[in-house]
């Protein structure tokens, strides 16, 4: 890859409703890699579509009286409230399917021009077996694809493998001026076009979930090596699925979740803590338990930041120990070393809780001012490759809470226990938490 300009496309929703859990995986999964490819010294440009017209959406829009396009712009804003929420930065580039009509048009007339495609009334379908790779991303012989190919009975395709490049106008369906008649793209070229004209004929990087490899990201191979005649991606990066509390993700089970519905239980970096706890590849399972983990796991990292913090403020200006550095920088090693085994994030997150374990064991007052900072500096670099770990703790306190703070200490200080717990049960159920520490009294949100 050329470190100055890696091209990766991964595929975007279709904006017909709030994204569900399942695609937050993929969203969060390829947002560390482009966050770790950049941290590494490479310049990413990341695109991710947005698929504003497909049948589902037409559904939509007619059920609820208004156009597509309004139907997409609605939940394209809000894809963007959630994808902020879990941590997910938007895309050097956010192409619309309508907003690139022309692109499609293009590479579909360059698949008739050079005969793999076929125009049959207004639809264009693309010739499969025309293209003697197919399937080489699902690594299935064309034979066994063939056996699940049926042909819809409206539908004149000259072979059952064959998929639609351009869909012939129908009433009540948004439409294009085409050489072909009024009509629209189909799913599966759009991606293929855009990739095509945002990123070049031949990308880096080609990610997306699992259930993507057959047969959009299949599909794709094929229109875009046929059109340009090179290859299409370097490299495929697919996530495993997500199993609710161990079933397949279905509304029929009334296991569905989007996750707008998820934030309102928890935070959005607990949902990407979870996303990024196993290897994107593997399967995930999704439950309330795992979830309860995740977030307390995320609890021990702040409490670490927040108890160095406080430690800062009592310590000496001194230097470094040299051993503190050591181990910092055979942490960040071990990161990296995950990170770079095929985004191996469980181990890098180890590597992090790693440094969370030092700190609590090894590093107090006496380490130093920049011993701490060193620390805390890590933790926090290491994390924003994650998306995690970033956020900034609340240190303002309002002048009722501040007085009773100070009505406390003088309390211990005149040894009225009494008086003193009294305050932390009231404190306690303001929100706030006491810790007696060898360094005067610290406080926390609960």
């Amino acid at each position: 890859m050329d470190r100055d300009n890696v091209k990766m496309y991964s595929c975007g929703p279709t904006v017909y409703d709030y994204f569900h859990i399942g695609n937050a995986r993929p969203f969060i999964i390829f947002d560390t890699m482009r966050r770790y490819l950049e941290y590494i010294g490479y310049k990413v440009t990341f695109v991710q579509n947005f698929t504003d017209v497909d049948d589902k959406m037409i559904k939509r829009a007619n059920d609820e009286g208004i156009t597509v396009k309004e139907l997409g712009d609605r939940f394209i804003a809000e894809y963007f409230k959630d994808a902020e929420a879990i941590g997910v930065k938007k895309a050097t580039i956010h192409p619309k399917a309508t907003e690139n009509i022309d692109a499609i048009i293009d590479i579909v007339k360059r698949l008739c021009d050079n005969g793999y495609a076929y125009n049959v009334d207004g639809n264009v379908y693309f010739r499969t077996k025309r293209f003697d790779e197919y399937g080489k991303l699902s690594k299935q012989p064309l034979e066994d694809l063939e056996l699940g190919a049926r042909i819809d009975v409206n539908e004149v395709k000259e072979d059952p493998m064959d998929f639609a490049l351009w869909k012939a106008k129908k009433e009540g369906e948004p439409s294009w001026d085409s050489p072909w008649g009024e009509g629209r793209p189909g799913w599966h070229i759009e991606c293929s076009a855009m990739a095509n004209k945002y990123l070049g004929e031949t990308i880096d990087i080609h990610s997306g979930g699992q259930d993507l490899i057959f047969p959009h990201h299949e599909n794709e191979i094929a229109q875009s090596e046929c059109a340009n005649c090179k290859p299409f991606a370097n490299y495929w990066m697919h996530n495993g699925y997500i199993n609710i509390d161990g079933k397949k993700m279905s509304k029929s089970l009334g296991n569905f979740f989007t996750v707008r519905d998820i934030l309102k239980e928890y935070d959005g970096e607990i949902i990407r803590f979870f996303m990024l706890s196993a290897h994107y590849r593997s399967p995930i399972n999704f439950a309330d338990t795992l979830m309860e983990q995740a977030k307390s796991a995320v609890g021990r990292v702040y409490t670490c930041i927040e108890n160095l913090e406080f430690l800062k403020d009592n310590a000496e200006d001194i230097p470094c120990d040299e051993k503190i550095t050591a181990e910092l920088d055979a942490f960040k090693k071990k990161f990296c070393d995950a990170m770079d085994d095929d985004l191996n994030t469980a181990d890098a997150i180890a590597a992090i809780f790693d440094i969370v374990y030092m700190a609590n064991t090894k590093i107090t007052s006496a380490s130093g001012k920049t011993a701490i900072e060193s620390v805390v500096s890590m933790i926090r670099e290491l994390g924003s490759v994650l998306g995690l770990f970033n956020k900034k703790a609340d240190t303002s306190l309002d002048d009722e809470v501040e007085a009773l703070i100070k009505e406390r200490n003088e309390a211990r200080a005149a040894k009225d226990w009494a008086r003193a717990d009294a305050i932390r049960d009231k404190l306690k159920e303001m929100n706030i938490v006491l810790k007696d520490t060898p360094n005067g009294v610290q406080w926390s949100r609960g």
